[in-house]
């Protein structure tokens, strides 16, 4: 892990990460701004960004285009349904630079999009933010892919990015980002609005996750819990 110092990563909080509960644990090419991939099937060195405390995507309602047709209004899912004009998460133009500033706003933005996937059952633009061979990214993919079934849908699960730590070494293929994440508890819905199982407790974990820059983006190629 080069120069990270291996106590502060042990320091960050241990835990199970985004839960689903179902058959597997959590997370998972090419640079996209944002829009879905396919069908249902987000600091710093050593400190949390200016961003990253915050839950995403949870607003109120969408911003107002400025046209004459009001914006629809977010609605978070609960035990009476889906949620609702859920905002799509875009790749800001900095996340695609091959810098310190490029990977924490890519890392943002990755972590901007797990939340979408668990609000919306989406998971194609997911899958396209990571390696084909990163097994655990394709396990969580498939685990949500496997909550969304059957008409089911997932409530809670917001994510905060509560801190990274990162040792930029642009002399590198490759850098290694410690992320802290906390997310809230997870309810997996029948189509009746009814508990599909026992909601998955809100975990605080730590995850060493790896990224290379190839094709001019950034590519999560590994990522794992620190034990």
């Amino acid at each position: 892990m080069s120069r990270l110092s291996a106590n502060s990563s042990r320091a960050l909080v241990r835990g199970a990460v985004f839960g689903l509960g179902l058959t597997a644990a959590l997370l998972l090419t090419g640079c996209q701004g944002g829009q879905p991939g396919g069908p249902p099937s987000e600091t710093s060195s050593t400190t949390a960004s200016p961003t990253s405390g915050v839950l995403s995507p949870r607003p109120s309602a969408t911003e107002p285009s400025g046209s004459a047709t009001p914006a629809a209004v977010y609605k978070p899912a609960d035990a009476k349904g889906k949620a609702e004009n859920v905002p799509v998460p875009v790749m800001p133009e900095l996340a695609k630079e091959n810098s310190k500033e490029g990977l924490e706003a890519f890392i943002r933005y990755w972590y901007a999009q797990l939340n979408y996937s668990y609000e919306s059952g989406e998971t194609g633009t997911l899958r396209s933010l990571s390696a084909a061979n990163c097994s655990w990214c394709t396990s969580l993919r498939e685990s949500v892919e496997a909550a969304w079934k059957d008409g089911r849908w997932v409530a809670g699960a917001g994510i905060l990015t509560a801190s990274l730590e990162m040792d930029f070494d642009p002399a590198r293929s490759s850098q290694v980002a410690i992320v802290q994440v906390i997310q809230e508890a997870v309810e997996i819905r029948n189509g009746d609005g009814s508990l599909y199982q026992d909601p998955t407790p809100a975990t605080n974990s730590a995850s060493r996750a790896e990224f290379e820059f190839k094709d001019e983006c950034w590519i999560m190629v590994d990522l794992g819990l620190i034990r």
